[in-house]
């Protein structure tokens, strides 16, 4: 049997993981699609393609942890397509939704929330491994912009007008941009595992909670947002 020289063992593996990594380009997939929505003006289904990449974006880090295949190549994989879809795609949506008649106010907070954004995302890379893994330092990007896609489809629910809450909008962008750059901490949710198992009661629930944005999708995933 052919051994393995000390300087093969040590040099670090290239390969790419193709499972995580293809949900990840689901995730930039549907952040795209995103982009082409709201330039097209169909806001509501801009905002549910940014829950959607939000969903693979959580699955594609769970899968990577449960089956051992994360790396390097992934980590920035995976924040450059977060920069897509929760950055560039939600900002640009409130921007043509709610904001472009304000002019040059409207584009500089949708160039504010993208950008602080890329800080948040460049900030959790280069803490990664430094601080505890049990809670977040500023809002994630991915809540951030879930929470501006929940406040589109709301509007929309109740065929509310925009146009009276520009100003509403612009804070709302401000205040989130904000957050992801704050040092306010947040659980991070990590030990309840996807994989893990858990009581009945806990499994009730949460048949209970997608039952209720199966029913009410609009108002569920708002107050989800908001929590």
């Amino acid at each position: 049997m052919k051994t393995l020289k000390k300087s093969d063992r040590d040099r670090p593996r290239r390969g790419i993981y193709i499972l995580p990594n293809i949900f990840t380009s689901l995730n930039i997939f549907f952040g795209f699609y995103a982009v082409i929505a709201s330039v097209n003006g169909n806001f509501e289904n801009a905002a549910f393609a940014i829950y959607i990449a939000a969903v693979f974006d959580l699955l594609d880090g769970k899968i990577a942890r449960a089956t051992n295949t994360t790396s390097k190549f992934g980590v920035e994989y995976d924040s450059l397509a977060d920069l897509i879809s929760f950055g560039l795609a939600p900002g640009l949506a409130m921007y043509l939704w709610a904001l472009q008649p304000m002019g040059r106010f409207g584009w500089l907070a949708g160039f504010l929330f993208m950008v602080c954004g890329a800080l948040r995302l460049a900030r959790f890379n280069t803490h990664s491994g430094k601080i505890s893994s049990d809670y977040f330092v500023g809002l994630p990007i991915p809540a951030a912009a879930c929470m501006s896609a929940a406040t589109i489809l709301l509007w929309h629910k109740f065929g509310l007008a925009v146009e009276n809450q520009r100003l509403v909008m612009l804070i709302m962008l401000y205040i989130l941009a904000f957050l992801m750059v704050s040092n306010i901490k947040y659980n991070s949710f990590k030990k309840a595992e996807l994989f893990h198992k858990i009581n009945f009661n806990m499994l009730v629930a949460a048949i209970l909670v997608l039952i209720f944005i199966a029913a009410q999708p609009s108002i569920a995933l708002f107050i989800i947002g908001l929590f």
